[in-house]
């Protein structure tokens, strides 16, 4: 642990700051006890960036930073009370700062600061299918279980929360509905909870730093961030239509607001009761990719438009997607990635289909994926004719009375959805993932015969390829990460560690990095987990931001893995606003990192 200090100043200098303070100290308990893996932030002046490192196995730190003036440091280390420290700070001077931190001795206020995990593991499933629908249907947008999630209603309110929440593609029978309500109205009773949570400390954490942006407004939906060519990273505002490029050196934010066209707010989907006050806009961009001309371009989920960026020219330019027969087709297009030739391929959810757009002639092709089964052949044949009679009653929800998810009780098992995908590197080969029918599927871009294939574990989201082909697949429902070799057809299952035993994860997305590491959200848990293949070990990072939700990640040049937090709420957050945010972590090989180390006093400290 020696070289932390060294290795923070140097990957500080290469990252082309001219003057930088340096803040270092210790974090102990009372006893003196060093506490390894405390997260230790720091705010700028203006509070609106922060900067974090962990303690080493012997409580200490380093941080050096660019921010002066008058600022604020803070230690976090989980069950004991967090400690705020204002000072001022030169931009070329070093500071000492000891932390003492203090056991949280109160049974409520030790419950505020525990993860969504715990309180939802807490709630009284009434059976393990109803534990599933709610995993499933009622996790995607925020964590249930942080505070504002779990205000105390009654079973009438509940009732109403999740009929708004089905009218945002939450898909339940009549059945599960009833019992979700039932259930958070016993569950989220106002009472705190008591949990013994396992953090670990490995040495890899110690040599890691976060920084977040804060960006956008309370109210915005910054679902995904990219990295463009520049190293700038871009946030997509897909309840607002708009776009915001940061500037990670300066920490500039600028805004690009999408074209106003003859659309209604809520394009296709204005049926619906969106989120209140959050959807605005009228094509509700998803997801971005940018190709090699520097043009970027986006899925218009609500707008059924492909939209084009030009950061050189600030020009917008719209792309319909052709609509075809009972008006089905582009309905709510999703994840987006480009190939090679600069196709670009992307997902549409609702409609069951798969599109490749041809940036040059600006021509789609629409590649039609199995329907597996009668009832989704039923969806995917008229779920356009029950959008568009629910359209001419604007944000009234009647699409519930139309859809036979509701009434021939069918809930999530008569939808498709096809949701994450991504481009074989070594065939060119395009994949997707089938969230709600459990499969992935391969699509020949010469021939687009499709392949599909059936996952081990439920819920498979946004899925990555590694350099040498491996497909890795998120299991959002179970938990697991999936491992999918493409030449043997073969899958491979890694549970993902909880922070208890009762407890369960919800990786949405991840990614792979050039050494082949996966990076996975755990948004359960308020963590970034980072998977070493040839070591079959994870390592986790918790996050100095409580009520995280990351859809995707990107890696800059420098070696950053970069995403924006966008739980919806925005306003749900710790800091109640999105934020861009980027883990730096400060290993050039991970194959000659060291085995991972639990510090055993701080951890029976906290468990006590």
């Amino acid at each position: 642990m020696k070289l932390l200090y060294p290795l923070s100043l140097l990957a500080l200098f290469m990252s082309g700051t001219a003057l930088a303070g340096t803040l270092s100290g210790t974090v102990l308990t009372g006893d003196g006890t060093p506490v390894a893996g405390a997260m230790v932030t720091v705010w700028n002046e203006a509070r609106n960036r922060k900067e974090t490192v962990y303690s080493d196995a012997d409580g200490r730190y380093m941080l050096v930073t660019s921010f002066s003036g008058k600022l604020q440091l803070r230690a976090r280390t989980p069950y004991f009370k967090d400690i705020v420290q204002p000072l001022e700070l030169d931009a070329d001077a070093s500071h000492r700062v000891d932390f003492s931190v203090e056991k949280i001795a109160s049974v409520a206020e030790l419950s505020n600061t525990l993860t969504a995990s715990a309180h939802a593991a807490m709630l009284p499933f009434p059976d393990q299918a109803t534990r599933e629908a709610f995993i499933s249907q009622c996790s995607f947008c925020h964590q249930q279980g942080n505070a504002m999630t779990r205000i105390p209603r009654g079973e009438e309110q509940w009732a109403q929360t999740i009929d708004r929440m089905e009218g945002y593609l939450a898909t339940l029978t009549y059945r599960e509905e009833k019992n979700i309500a039932k259930m958070l109205a016993e569950g989220f009773s106002g009472k705190p909870v008591a949990a013994i949570q396992s953090h670990d400390f490995t040495q890899e954490l110690a040599r890691a730093r976060v920084e977040e942006w804060h960006a956008a407004t309370p109210m915005s939906f910054l679902h995904d961030a990219i990295v463009l060519s520049d190293d700038r990273l871009m946030g997509i505002d897909e309840g607002r239509d708009e776009v915001y490029i940061l500037d990670r050196k300066s920490g500039q934010i600028d805004k690009y607001e999408m074209p106003v066209t003859d659309e209604v707010k809520g394009g296709n989907f204005r049926g619906m009761q969106l989120p209140i006050g959050i959807f605005t806009g009228k094509h509700g961009p998803h997801s971005g990719v940018q190709i090699s001309d520097g043009r970027i371009f986006f899925t218009g989920a609500l707008s059924s438009n492909l939209l084009m960026f030009n950061p050189a020219t600030k020009e917008w330019k719209l792309y319909p997607i052709p609509q075809g027969f009972l008006w089905r087709k582009g309905l709510y297009s999703h994840t987006i990635r480009a190939d090679k030739d600069d196709n670009v391929w992307f997902t549409v959810l609702v409609s069951n289909t798969v599109m490749k757009f041809d940036t040059k002639s600006g021509e789609f092709t629409e590649v039609e994926t199995p329907h597996n089964g009668v009832l989704r052949w039923i969806t995917d044949t008229f779920i356009g004719v029950v959008l568009k009679i629910s359209a001419w009653f604007p944000e009234k929800n009647y699409h519930l009375w139309l859809s036979h998810h509701k009434w021939l009780n069918g809930g999530r098992d008569v939808f498709n959805w096809p949701y994450g995908i991504d481009i074989n590197p070594v065939d060119g080969g395009v994949w997707y993932s089938k969230l709600l029918a459990n499969k992935i599927g391969h699509i020949d871009p010469v021939t687009l015969e499709v392949t599909e294939f059936d996952v081990p574990h439920k819920g498979p989201r946004r899925l990555r390829f590694d350099s040498a082909g491996n497909l890795w697949i998120p299991s959002f429902d179970e938990g697991y990460l999936m491992r999918f070799d493409t030449k043997s057809k073969s899958f491979e299952s890694i549970p993902l560690p909880l922070l208890a035993p009762n407890e369960y994860e919800l990786p949405y997305a991840l990614n792979v990095d050039k050494r082949g590491d996966v990076w996975i959200a755990a948004n359960n848990t308020d963590r970034v987990m980072r998977y070493i293949p040839g070591e079959k070990r994870f390592i986790a990072y918790p996050m100095p931001n409580r009520v995280i939700w990351f859809r995707d990640f990107e890696f800059t040049q420098d070696g950053r893995v970069c995403t924006s937090n966008s739980n919806l709420p925005a306003y749900a957050h710790e800091d109640g606003l999105p934020a861009f945010v980027c883990i730096q972590p400060n290993v050039a090989d991970s194959t000659s990192l060291q085995p991972a180390h639990q510090h055993s006093a701080v951890m029976a400290a906290r468990r006590e």
